[in-house]
């Protein structure tokens, strides 16, 4: 059953992942509504990964709920797969096919795919759509991988890391290309280590440390309006570094100056970037939060395959990472 349009695409409450004793995520609580592009940022370790593989329905859950697209992805059919747009890190396709042959291979397990040669188009692929993608370097090959993930018109896409390996103007091109597909309806959810492709599209975005979701808002919001506030930094008479946080930092500078009859040593004002403020968030929780448990090799280490129930994910390598 298709959930109405007023209920999120994503719905986590109390979402828990251990290994042994220890939290790979650790009781995250998200809403991710319809339509919505929605970026997932943390360090490496933090989590990211762990959450959207519970969400594809490809890892297990120790405790708490999930709902994407009205079901639980611990129990999602193949209806509820086709209704799924999934770009992983690294597919490990085959290199056998050429692009063409491959979209088109893909495109017949989805009811209502999108037209294989706009979806080359679409990211860029034409000159190369009859090569072996054996052939193809790493930047079209990765190209490939959004390719695959978008050819079955998905109600809910996951992007993990799309634009890594692009140039500056294939990643301008997928932003575009990810801009035309939320104005279609598509959900997105985005995980990414670029804070300005996080910008550029997510309506919202959320910082995960630790396995846990420390905040949630609009990207320039992140943080809360303290963290914006301009910090006023210089070396005082007695040597030492001083700095003071200040909605006036002209006022608090021309007060210094009067007060020391000059302008202090290594003066400066600093107004915080959203790299420093993304930063921040992640050092001040790192110092309190457990660290994250993601092991090596459990982002996105599993590979599309295609057998007669249509593309799945290779679900083997859950236990094996789980031990690593």
């Amino acid at each position: 059953m298709h959930q109405t349009d007023s209920e999120p695409a994503i719905r986590i409450r109390g979402l828990r992942k251990t290994y042994g004793s220890q939290a790979a995520v650790d009781g995250v609580d998200l809403d991710i509504a319809r339509g919505e592009t929605f970026a997932l940022l943390g360090p490496n370790g933090a989590g990211k990964s762990t959450t959207v593989e519970i969400l594809e329905g490809y890892r297990s859950r120790t405790g708490g709920e999930a709902s994407v697209l009205g079901v639980d992805p611990a129990h999602g059919g193949l209806d509820w797969k086709s209704r799924l747009g999934i770009v992983l890190q690294s597919t490990g396709e085959s290199g056998a096919f050429t692009v063409r042959e491959q979209l088109r291979h893909f495109a017949g397990f989805y009811p209502n795919p999108r037209d294989v040669e706009e979806v080359i188009a679409a990211v860029g692929l034409e000159a190369k759509a009859s090569t072996r993608i054996a052939k193809l370097s790493g930047g079209q090959r990765r190209r490939v991988d959004v390719a695959l993930g978008i050819v079955g018109r998905p109600e809910l896409l996951f992007l993990d890391e799309p634009t890594t390996g692009f140039d500056p103007e294939a990643r301008r091109d997928f932003w575009q290309l990810v801009r035309t597909l939320k104005a279609e309806g598509t959900t997105i959810l985005l995980t990414t280590h670029y804070l300005d492709e996080a910008a550029q599209l997510g309506d919202r975005a959320g910082v995960i440390v630790g396995g846990r979701l420390v905040d949630v808002g609009r990207v320039h919001e992140l943080g809360g309006a303290a963290a914006r506030v301009p910090i006023v930094r210089w070396r005082g008479a007695d040597g030492l570094v001083h700095e003071q946080r200040t909605d006036e930092p002209a006022r608090l500078v021309a007060s210094l100056v009067a007060d020391l009859g000059g302008e202090p040593a290594e003066l400066e004002v600093i107004r915080p970037s959203l790299e420093d403020i993304y930063l921040d968030l992640v050092r001040s929780h790192a110092g309190t939060e457990h660290a994250g448990t993601e092991h090596a090799g459990t982002e996105h280490a599993g590979t599309h395959s295609v057998g007669a129930t249509g593309p799945t994910i290779d679900p083997t390598t859950d236990a094996q990472e789980a031990l690593a």
